[in-house]
């Protein structure tokens, strides 16, 4: 049975609020004055360090796709009104919908790292070659720690963007956000310390990703259990934002390549039109031909950004139905996190998803293939690769070096006592609140402290905006 209140609901960590409109709108509040969504202004969507202000950033983005969002949700409640909402339990929660799937929607992006996604490969490249061997010598001749050792190992070289927004939102910004919110940003159901299914199963599309970390393990169990979201299962309303953020980069790479004079209007209209007969699509075709010829009329400097907004609010628009009726059409395994999916991605026989496939295919070729691109990634990856190596001297210490580290006694190691005061308190705090809920007799004990530890100094390099992540490298390499 599908019954939206027992989602769409009031539970939080702490000071739960009665009223769901209130609650929800206290959520809005938190989210919009977050520093960490501040931060997204300063951090890569695709051109990183990019001077010119109309480039889009994580935070325009996200902007834009919580728009598309709510369009999305407004979309699926006008339909289910034509059954009645009561029905399926969303009368008087139309509110509580809408801006949950625009809220997520902004911090879907809140723990992706300075650089973007090559920063993800950069930081787990560097827990394999760096981090791994520390964590072999600390278990050496411990076989009866072997299987939470194990979890430890992939937990760490698993960092992605969505498993650490779940942790900023609820450990390092403590934004004690409703269990609603924090749901919906849960975009992959596995934890990064399980293995990744091997084959197609009936949740492997959930699970292609890491969703959080075993450092927010029960958290993630509390939560689930309080909304009655079977384990490995997705929150419905994440559907809408996952459908946002796709339909919201369609364009949005082509039009900052222009800003950026990578591509000129005539030359995207050309790679469009190639590829489109390329792969016999017709939708798009039709809508770029029609939108380019409307365009050469206006006046030279106006061209391209009345190309990009017609034929923007013309795929947004068709697209928006479309998921809506793909929602409504698997409405009880979309409302019980089953549903195995992308909403955009599920009818591959459909004019949109050709439509889709086109604009990505001509991005990744033209665009993230550019070698100023490709030039900005391999900048990242010196970046944040020097970084780890500049911290790496706190995850060598013992753990009751670190103890005595953290209480400002003096230890051998004199530059672990210089690095230590560089990292943010809320982060120290983090770490030290889930070192307070181990066993001390534990066998475990040490390599589950040190566990927090890698987290409390990927916290601080992921945290980074790129041009602090740049300034940091470059001050600590003595290079400025």
């Amino acid at each position: 049975m599908i019954d939206y209140s027992k989602k769409l609901a009031i539970h939080r960590e702490m000071y739960p609020i009665s009223d769901i409109d209130i609650s929800i709108e206290s959520d809005r509040g938190r989210i919009l004055s977050a520093p960490a969504v501040r931060r997204l202004q300063k951090r890569t969507q695709v051109f990183a360090l990019e001077l010119n202000a109309s480039i889009r950033t994580r935070l325009t983005h996200s902007l834009e796709v919580g728009q598309t969002a709510r369009y999305i949700a407004k979309s699926i409640l006008t339909e289910l009104r034509k059954e009645g909402l009561d029905k399926y339990g969303l009368e008087g929660l139309e509110n509580a919908f809408v801006s949950t799937a625009e809220m997520t929607s902004i911090l879907h992006d809140i723990g992706n790292p300075p650089f973007g996604h090559f920063a993800e490969q950069t930081i787990n490249k560097w827990m394999r070659d760096h981090a791994l061997p520390i964590l072999e010598r600390l278990s050496e001749g411990q076989e009866d720690i072997e299987e939470v050792r194990g979890s430890i190992a992939r937990d760490i070289c698993n960092y992605d963007g969505n498993a650490q927004a779940i942790r900023v939102i609820t450990k390092l910004q403590r934004l004690n956000l409703s269990y609603t919110q924090i749901a919906a940003v849960l975009k992959y159901t596995r934890g990064a310390y399980e293995e990744k299914p091997k084959g197609e199963g009936a949740l492997d599309y959930l699970k292609k990703k890491p969703g959080f970390y075993l450092s927010e393990k029960e958290l993630v169990e509390k939560i689930q259990t309080a909304l009655e979201i079977e384990p490995g299962h997705r929150f419905p309303i994440t559907y809408i934002m996952e459908a946002a953020d796709d339909i919201s980069y369609l364009t949005a790479d082509l039009e900052d390549s222009h800003e950026k004079g990578i591509l000129s209007l005539r030359q995207i209209v050309r790679l469009i039109t190639q590829e489109c007969e390329k792969q016999e699509e017709t939708f798009l075709l039709d809508i770029v031909n029609k939108q380019y010829e409307k365009a050469q009329r206006d006046e030279k400097p106006y061209q391209f950004n009345l190309f990009f907004t017609l034929t923007r609010a013309i795929l947004v628009g068709a697209l928006v139905k479309h998921v809506t009726q793909i929602y409504i059409a698997n409405h009880e395994a979309i409302f019980k996190g089953s549903f195995n999916s992308a909403l955009l991605e599920y009818d591959k026989q459909s004019e949109y998803y050709k439509a889709i496939k086109v604009l990505q295919d001509v991005s990744r070729e033209h665009i993230y293939q550019h070698k100023e691109v490709q030039t900005l990634e391999l900048q990242g990856y010196a970046i944040i690769n020097g970084l780890l190596n500049i911290y790496k001297p706190l995850l060598e210490l013992g753990t009751e070096d670190f103890a005595k580290l953290l209480e400002g006694e003096k230890i051998d190691c004199f530059i672990a006592m210089l690095l230590i005061k560089r990292v943010s308190a809320k982060q120290i705090v983090a770490y030290q609140n889930d070192v307070a809920q181990l066993q001390s007799e534990d066998t475990s004990y040490a390599i589950l402290e040190w566990y927090h530890r890698v987290r409390l100094v990927t916290d601080y390099i992921s945290g980074m905006t790129d041009d602090y992540a740049l300034y940091e490298y470059q001050t600590l390499s003595a290079m400025k």
